[in-house]
């Protein structure tokens, strides 16, 4: 994949490299060593020839001399300008996008196909870039077409020829018409392969000559008197008609003949014409105007060059196609322009002069398009967006040259003028072209609409309102000229798009959708009131702490599903002071903790933090973590005991070297791969490794937690929890979630509904709604007194079935006796002890083994941790001696009322 950096091709007229004079000869930088110095500055080329010349030859096609005629006696003069009008009215809005994309930056070769994937990224991009070189393809093919319709108009053998003068050789039919046109696509193959440079050099010389031809039919208007003619054409069946045709000159009765429409057949498609199908051949001259912005890199003043070139020879071209069209509207009557394409020729004071015209203009919009579509395939080569399909495109010669895009090119380009007809393939092109102006807008528009501050471009005479209006029309337009072709053209974009998506590939080159996120999100965090909280939509929003991710896999991926689509935000702190440090060591370790989070395919953020100590930098983390209402309302930390973790990454294939090989190739990963990624975590800890917590800090960190109002919940032996992977098939059918809401520390407790007992529900319940766990059954566990004198414990758990029924949990309630667990908190003489003695700790251990040890994982009360902090290790040692051997346990201090009766 490309970086931004790396040019795709260098631009010139049509693509081709100019390094001096008006187009000067092809560069013999390749893309391999266009990172060196090159030894001439590129940028030589003026307003005038670097964008004036070659975006009028372009827009000069063969619309201009044999098309003119058939758009006025079809449409009239009145709808002949009305398409005029509204075809220069969309690409204006076009060119004031490519205007204000192109003076943001220097943009390098791919025309559209290099402003749209670096604008909107590169499924997009690749996208309609195919699309994009698609349609220079059938406009080559196009153009080819017309010449030869031409060459046969003055060549043709047919003994019934409309045109009475020239020299009659060239047998004529659809074949032939194949034939002759392979023969000029040969000769366009030729010069695209060995001699571009010249066709380069000789740009504005054929400007030059297109022009004195355009002079030639202006003073013929008035130099040549009326005269008739026959037109003879054949039809299917070997029928002869004749048609008689007038060139009156000037004259008003002419003028108002043709002032309306006349729809009718078109005898070279021997279909009937409409609006639609005369303003896709109209719009064909109108798909040249970005040949300008191609040349970027080679202008001296960019940022100038680009929008006045542009919009002058825009200006130009329209003069001139409305000048023609009342000339020819004027002085021609309807049978003539409708039967004979070829007039201009007859009507001129020397005939030669709209030959050579016509020869020149299709012959180099032919060249200009095969030679640009094959510079926009190598630039999709070069960005290997689609594969190995593309990857011969790639390929270039000592010149620079892409001769294998030539060659793909010319082979597609020959598969075109199998239509066998110029108009036949007209609405394709056109549809294609406005898919890809439609597309430039967009471009404009999300840039616009993301407010990226380093979006200015020098050229400013655009909107939104612009941008929006340009894809519009040109979506409208597209399904007015062909409803088919544009229904099949945008399906075709969306499987490019899919496929595109489907192979992920990264890039450098910056993503609009990252912008126009953010620009939302803020929008959306600024309107997430934290004062408009309110219970029924409360949501678990989590800080997970992780001190080395090789032993916490499980507990990210457990965490995960217990979100409930809530924040879930990886929270890490670096020991170590900032004053003596020569920089953040925090910055450059994001990059992998979010590698990680990819690998482990959790959705969630990462926060990292530098602090003298873990305490500290938790309370950093909690204050500081998240944005408005999105900030973390409970904190998850790793079980403090002295057992040794497991290295999960030795576990999981996703971390091993054997898993390289799918889809990596070729890959951006911003900068971190896999070893890279397994060295920057340390080992896991050993028995002997020094401890950075100590235990009183540790319950420091709860107590903290609990005073700033946050949940807090500890896990314990979520090394040993399977099926978490994002690869894992498991359902949860086989898995139970057991609840235990009593404070087991607390045997004289029998609140099952104080505000920590309804969050350990509501956590369980939260777990069994996701997708792992949907289809686990949850246990609740009830802890009652049988043999003690009072029986409330009865009514207690009517009260407890009726609490789950109004709460919506679907849960079995098991009671258990736990006489004999209590009896060890008891004095001899009946009154409770004070302190929890060994053999009560171990008896609620069994108690919990014997009826939850082959749950899944396990929901208990977390006690409040002790007010100082020398009984600190005593609190740790009674809740490691109730979780011993238990498994996957989750012990949960809530503070947070999250429960809701009421709708």
């Amino acid at each position: 994949m490309s970086t931004e950096r790396t040019p795709l091709i260098t631009s010139g007229v049509c693509g081709l490299t100019v390094t001096s004079g008006a187009c000067g000869a092809e560069s013999d930088t390749t893309p391999e060593s266009s990172s060196g110095t090159p030894s001439k500055d590129p940028r030589k080329l003026n307003t005038f020839f670097g964008v004036m010349v070659p975006t009028i030859l372009s827009m000069f096609s063969i619309v201009l001399f044999l098309r003119s005629g058939f758009v006025v006696g079809h449409a009239g003069l009145l709808q002949g300008l009305l398409m005029l009008i509204v075809a220069y009215t969309i690409i204006s809005l076009t060119i004031l996008s490519i205007c204000a994309i192109s003076t943001n930056g220097a943009i390098q070769g791919g025309g559209a196909y290099y402003m749209i994937s670096r604008s909107l990224g590169p499924e997009f991009g690749g996208s309609i870039g195919l699309m994009f070189f698609l349609a220079k393809v059938c406009a080559c093919g196009e153009y080819v077409l017309g010449l030869v319709e031409a060459i046969l108009d003055i060549f043709g053998s047919d003994p019934e020829s409309s045109v009475s003068g020239g020299v009659h050789v060239l047998p004529q039919g659809y074949w032939y018409t194949v034939l002759y046109s392979s023969v000029v696509l040969l000769l366009c193959l030729l010069v695209c392969l060995v001699g571009a440079h010249i066709y380069s050099r000789t740009a504005f010389v054929i400007l030059l000559v297109v022009t004195v031809s355009l002079l030639s039919i202006f003073i013929s208007s008035v130099a040549v008197k009326p005269r008739d003619f026959v037109i003879t054409h054949q039809r299917s069946g070997n029928q002869t008609v004749h048609y008689n045709a007038s060139y009156t000159g000037y004259n008003a009765t002419t003028l108002r003949n043709n002032l309306g429409s006349g729809y009718t057949l078109d005898y070279s498609t021997n279909s009937v014409m409409s609006f639609a199908t005369v303003f896709a051949v109209m719009f064909t001259s109108c798909t040249g105007i970005m040949a300008g912005a191609n040349m970027s890199g080679e202008l001296k003043t960019p940022s100038i060059s680009i929008p006045k070139g542009t919009i002058v020879a825009v200006f130009y071209t329209f003069t001139v196609y409305a000048l023609l069209f009342i000339l020819v509207s004027a002085t021609c009557d309807r049978t003539l322009l409708i039967q004979d394409y070829g007039f201009l020729q007859k009507i001129n004071i020397w005939p030669p002069f709209v030959t050579i015209g016509i020869y020149c203009a299709s012959l180099s919009a032919a060249m200009c398009a095969m030679i640009g579509a094959s510079r926009i395939l190598h630039a999709l080569a070069l960005d290997d967006l689609f594969g190995l399909p593309l990857a011969p495109a790639a390929i270039t010669s000592s010149s620079g040259n892409p001769w294998v895009a030539v060659l793909y090119t010319w082979g597609l380009a020959q598969c075109v003028v199998f239509a066998g007809q110029l108009n036949a393939v007209a609405s394709l092109v056109t549809v294609f072209y406005l898919l890809a102006y439609a597309a430039v807008d967009l471009a404009c528009l999300a840039l616009e609409w993301a407010s990226a501050p380093n979006f200015r471009p020098t050229f400013q005479l655009f909107s939104w309102h612009t941008c929006l209006l340009g894809i519009l029309s040109c979506l409208v337009m597209m399904f007015v000229i062909n409803p088919v072709y544009s229904s099949g053209s945008i399906v075709l974009l969306l499987l490019l798009l899919l496929f595109l998506h489907y192979r992920s590939p990264t890039s450098s080159w910056g993503y609009i959708s990252q912008a126009l996120i953010f620009h939302q999100v803020r929008k959306y965090l600024l309107m997430l009131d934290m004062r408009k909280d309110h219970v029924k939509f409360w949501r678990p929003q989590v800080l997970l702490m992780v001190a080395n991710p090789r032993s916490s896999c499980q507990l990210i991926l457990f965490v995960n599903q217990l979100k409930k689509g809530g924040l879930f935000v990886l929270g890490h702190v670096q020991l170590g002071d900032l004053d003596t440090l020569p920089s953040d060591p925090v910055q450059q370790q994001y990059n992998f903790w979010l590698s990680l989070v990819d690998k482990l395919g959790v959705k969630a953020f990462v926060d990292l933090t530098l602090s003298p100590s873990v305490r500290q930098g938790t309370q950093h983390l909690l204050r500081i973590t998240g944005l408005g209402g999105m900030k973390p309302n409970t904190l998850v930390l790793g079980f403090y005991d002295s057992c040794t973790p497991e290295d999960f990454f030795l576990q999981d294939t996703a971390f091993c070297d054997t898993s390289m090989g799918r889809g990596t190739e070729g890959e951006y990963n911003f900068g971190v791969d896999l070893p890279s990624l397994q060295a920057h975590f340390p080992p896991v800890r050993h028995v002997e490794s020094p401890r950075w917590l100590t235990p009183e800090e540790y319950v420091g960190i709860i107590s903290d937690a609990i005073k700033m109002s946050k949940n807090v919940c500890l896990a314990r032996y979520f090394f040993q929890l399977e099926g978490e992977g994002k690869d894992s098939k498991v359902d949860g059918s086989e898995r139970t979630i057991d609840v235990w809401p009593l404070n087991l520390l607390q045997p004289g407790s029998r609140d099952y509904e104080d505000v920590c007992s309804l969050f350990l529900l509501q956590m369980a319940c939260v777990l069994n709604m996701s997708n792992k766990w949907r289809q686990a059954r949850m246990r609740i566990f009830l802890n009652v007194e049988t043999e003690s004198s009072d029986q409330g414990w009865v009514v207690n758990e009517e009260t407890f079935r009726e609490l789950l029924r109004k709460l919506r949990i679907r849960a079995s309630i098991k009671i258990v006796p736990w006489d004999s667990v209590v009896q060890h908190h008891v004095h001899p003489d009946g009154e409770p002890t004070r302190a929890l003695s060994e053999d009560f700790l171990s008896a609620v251990n069994c108690m919990l083994m014997e009826h939850s040890s082959q749950a899944a994982v396990r929901f208990l009360y977390l006690p409040r941790p002790p007010a100082h902090h020398s009984q600190s290790q005593q609190y740790l040692a009674q809740v490691e001696a109730v979780t011993n051997s238990l498994g996957p346990t989750l012990l949960i201090h809530g503070v947070t009322p999250v429960t809701y009766t009421d709708l």
